[in-house]
């Protein structure tokens, strides 16, 4: 049996009346469960981000195409923290990602990256968290304003965005006339702000 990588799926996401401005939190749940913590958040009313790819599975006789989650047993959610226990009692979910036991925000502008690049159609596939390597700005196409890391797979370019805190990561099939590098200098900078790597 062989898996592929297509393009990804326009991910889904609800908004509920009022919790547009609470930070999105990485809620960790059961296995295969994405779809179903997905149903019922919509149903309370809270803002939840599911990005999905499809994938082909091919056997002898027949290949058949699914869709999966990009961060398998995790789902991105909008809520008050001080108010989570609906979040909880959720049915499917696990817990709050965070450090121990105080959940940490997932940066917005991670998910409003892995937005753009599911909304761009382009050929996306979960990939290995990265730290380290050529970080680049897309300047022109679909992805442009995006930083992330320039990588080679098997002849083609990829941006790799990721989740700090999931220590997560997807790639994004870019032409490598649309990116620039960014320089060290910056990077060096953007390093010294930032915070350790969690774990």
């Amino acid at each position: 049996m062989e898996q592929q990588y297509t393009s990804p799926l326009a991910a889904p996401m609800r908004r509920g009346p009022s919790n547009g401005s609470y930070p999105w939190f990485a809620l960790r749940v059961r296995s295969r469960y994405e779809n179903t913590v997905a149903t019922f958040l919509g149903g309370k009313g809270y803002e939840w981000f599911l990005p999905l790819y499809k994938s082909r599975r091919a056997w002898s006789d027949r290949i058949k195409e699914t869709q999966l989650p990009l961060f398998p047993g995790y789902i991105f959610c909008r809520f008050d923290l001080q108010h989570r226990l609906p979040i909880l009692t959720t049915p499917g979910v696990v817990s709050v990602v965070g450090i121990g036991r105080c959940p940490v925000p997932i940066d917005d502008a991670e998910i409003a990256a892995i937005q753009t690049s599911v909304r761009s159609g382009l050929s996306s596939r979960p990939w290995p968290f990265l730290e380290i390597g050529q970080r680049v700005r897309v300047e022109y196409g679909p992805l442009c304003g995006l930083e992330g890391i320039l990588l080679d797979f098997k002849g083609q370019r990829r941006l790799v965005l990721s989740v700090t805190l999931l220590q997560r990561s997807v790639a994004v099939e870019v032409d490598s006339a649309w990116v620039m590098a960014i320089p060290q200098q910056r990077q060096a900078c953007a390093a010294t702000l930032n915070s350790p790597p969690l774990s």
